[in-house]
């Protein structure tokens, strides 16, 4: 389904090309332009639905946060497996909802009618009408945008922002952080940040989170709000919210430091690829020190919304 707004390119066989490596399916496209390292598998869909459940959680099952009472039109950046998306359209029958992504995980014909899902490489510019917009929602790009695209990536949200229009940005930081300051260098989970941004920092701006709210107030955007929420890697939190969303992702993030790091560690990594075993040994380490309760392990989530002037 091809919404008449967009010049978007509709499905083409060229996005459904995969690659399988160690046993993961990866997006031929994105591998060959650089554009995603991650898996684009049955398993990998699986963790972004879960990983947008403990979101919700998070956010206290708000999707939208900017104060916008009966939207009209909503873009969704990197929408996975739409799950995101589904839910704004269906609570919002009115409303028209675009998503766009590079690998098209949802079969369209699943979906509600008032969303349209395409397919397209959010580091090209936009080719959406100026003004046409109420919201646009960009989740988890980091690893996806290119280090030289955020300031017009950007300036191509905030052109197709109607006036008066918002942008929600959410991001995670990959530098594992400890709430006691008990994660050293020795630790395979810091290894596993290290060893993450250093393959992808020359392509990537994996430190991104950490610039949304200069981002948008340089593109001059209004009412600009930022914040960061610790995200617990698992149970450990004394509090009894932070260690319920810490459950619930749990499992999120053992499936995620394999999936994130599989191709970055042994096909990029520079001077020299990790051989599988020395992989494997790394994730299963890491997955036990995110499990560790005494090392208070957590993601730094950075959230911020920004208004395009009247």
């Amino acid at each position: 389904m091809t919404d008449p707004d967009s010049q978007t390119e509709a499905l083409d066989d060229v996005y459904l090309d995969t690659i399988t490596i160690q046993g993961r399916d990866f997006q031929k496209f994105s591998i060959d332009r650089q554009i995603s390292f991650e898996p684009v598998d049955e398993e990998e869909a699986e963790r972004l639905e879960l990983q947008h459940k403990v979101f919700n959680r998070v956010f206290d099952n708000r999707l939208i946060f900017p104060p916008i009472p009966r939207p009209q039109r909503v873009l969704d950046c990197g929408y996975g497996t739409a799950s995101w998306a589904i839910e704004v359209a269906e609570q919002h029958p009115e409303c028209e909802v675009i998503g766009l992504d590079i690998f098209p995980y949802m079969n369209p014909d699943d979906v509600p009618e008032n969303l349209w899902l395409q397919v397209d490489d959010l580091n090209r510019r936009f080719t959406f009408p100026p003004n046409h917009f109420d919201l646009v929602h960009s989740r988890m790009l980091a690893t996806g945008i290119n280090l030289n695209r955020w300031a017009t990536y950007i300036q191509d949200i905030k052109r197709v922002l109607k006036p008066g229009g918002w942008v929600q940005l959410v991001e995670i930081y990959f530098n594992v952080q400890s709430d006691n300051g008990s994660i050293t260098e020795g630790h395979a989970l810091r290894q596993w940040s290290t060893q993450l941004m250093r393959s992808l920092e020359v392509m990537k701006d994996v430190r991104v989170g950490t610039r949304l709210k200069n981002l948008l107030t340089a593109a001059g955007l209004t009412e600009v709000d930022a914040r960061m929420i610790p995200l617990p890697l698992s149970a450990w939190s004394n509090e009894r919210r932070m260690r319920d969303i810490g459950a619930m992702n749990r499992e999120n993030i053992q499936k995620l430091l394999p999936a994130l790091g599989l191709y970055p560690f042994t096909q990029l990594t520079q001077p020299q690829r990790m051989p599988p075993q020395q992989f494997a040994e790394l994730i299963t380490q890491a997955q036990q020190e995110a499990d560790t309760p005494g090392l208070k392990a957590y993601f730094p989530l950075y959230v911020c919304i920004g208004r395009k002037p009247q």
